[in-house]
């Protein structure tokens, strides 16, 4: 049993966490804002770019797999010593391999250890910051996702000011791998083992016991539906990311800089969603605002897609990313709802959402080589429908702290 913690260690604990998301985001931003310099060093097109994307998705993908091991065997905290040195390790070769190398061989290495350093991390900071809620017993979890997107800002915005005084990718990266590095690993000194996130070594549980429920969360129905509401909003986060630059440049004739301009309005509009998202969501529930974003989302979407002027095709971008901005956190939220399952409960929320977040983009750079970027982006509208259908699978099931609106004060 987890003895109490002070409200001292609980802020530690909970500003730690912050720290962790916030460094992620930097890093993660600080390569995806410069892609279109990536293409330019390389010498490469789209659809390379795309399998670089992919590569990244796949190792991912075996990030995401490590990291339900991890947790079961090691805990979330130690786990994440190991994941935000890899994920570091890639974001530093990356730098050597697209400026100094210029070889697309080793910009491939690099990101094999970002996409498994940043998915295993993922997954176990997520499963700190659901502890964490459940400890504070409010609704937390957009706002930590907050912090991944003020990451997310601030490495676009280093990104717009690197390229605008044309710094090398390679100092721009180095400079964040190791920032990131230093933060994340201070941080973890401030976590305490917990039993909820398997960290404490004299836990009653054995490990095959731990084992056992990792792979019962895939038998549990409200794992999928749950996995349904963040595939469709993980698509739309993840596509954007990935593609909004491309799509001002390539669909709407803008320049490179207005690109990165619309990412970053983006970005703006989803932290601040999920900074306002704890409040709104233990005032309407969990389940109303899943609902409300969605469409905000889809109607936003849009607008982007048929803008027939700037001005319109950025208010669009705004509800997107305002939209976008909780299906995620939520989704992990819900799926911490039961304390004795949540560590292999949010591993497999994440797991499914991520697949998304990573198989998507790629997959759209695929069918936007054949019709067009703007056209491609209808398929996330319908995906975002199908999010907003699914958001009754969030309502927190009883004996939750968190999620279920005013009822609870």
């Amino acid at each position: 049993m987890d003895t109490a913690l002070t409200r001292t260690q609980l802020v530690r604990w909970r500003t730690a966490i912050f720290t962790i998301f916030f460094v992620t985001g930097l890093g993660f931003a600080s390569w995806a804002s410069r892609l279109p310099a990536v293409k330019t060093d390389l010498g490469i097109n789209d659809l390379q770019i795309g399998v670089l994307l992919f590569v990244m998705g796949a190792a991912s993908i075996v990030g995401l797999s490590l990291a339900n091991v991890i947790v079961a065997r090691w805990g979330a905290r130690r786990g994440m010593f190991a994941t935000i040195i890899t994920l570091s390790a890639g974001i530093l070769v990356a730098g050597l391999g697209v400026q100094i190398l210029q070889s697309y061989a080793v910009v491939c290495v690099a990101l094999v250890l970002m996409g498994v350093g940043m998915s295993a991390t993922d997954v176990m900071m997520n499963v700190e910051a659901a502890a964490v809620e459940q400890a504070f017993e409010r609704t937390l979890m957009p706002l930590f996702h907050a912090f991944f997107s003020f990451g997310t800002v601030a490495g676009a915005g280093l990104g717009i000011a690197m390229a605008a005084w044309n710094v090398g990718v390679a100092w721009h990266l180095w400079g964040a791998g190791i920032l990131m590095l230093a933060a994340g690993v201070i941080a973890l000194g401030a976590v305490p083992t917990r039993e909820v996130t398997h960290d404490d070594p004299a836990t009653t549980a054995t490990r095959r016991e731990r084992f056992a429920e990792v792979v019962a969360v895939w038998r549990d129905p409200r794992t999928y539906a749950i996995g349904a509401i963040m595939l469709g909003m993980a698509f739309a986060e993840g596509s954007a990311n990935d593609w909004l630059t491309i799509a001002m440049v390539d669909g709407h004739g803008q320049t490179d800089a207005v690109g990165a301009v619309a990412l970053t309005v983006f970005s703006v509009a989803m932290t601040v969603f999920r900074v306002l998202g704890g409040p709104l969501v233990d005032r309407i529930g969990r389940v109303w605002t899943l609902r409300a974003l969605s469409v905000a989302a889809g109607i936003g979407l849009i607008m982007f897609i048929l803008a027939p002027s700037l001005p319109i095709a950025f208010v669009g971008i705004a509800l997107w990313g305002a939209g976008a901005s909780l299906g995620f956190p939520l989704g992990m939220s819900a799926a911490a709802d039961d304390p004795t399952k949540a560590a292999a409960s949010v591993s497999a929320a994440a797991t499914i959402g991520y697949l998304a977040f990573l198989c998507g983009p790629p997959v759209l750079g695929w069918i936007s080589h054949q019709i067009g970027i703007l056209p491609t982006l209808w398929i996330i509208v319908g995906l975002i429908a199908m999010s907003g259908l699914a958001s009754g699978a969030a309502k927190p099931i009883a004996g939750s702290k968190v999620g279920a609106g005013h009822a609870h004060h």
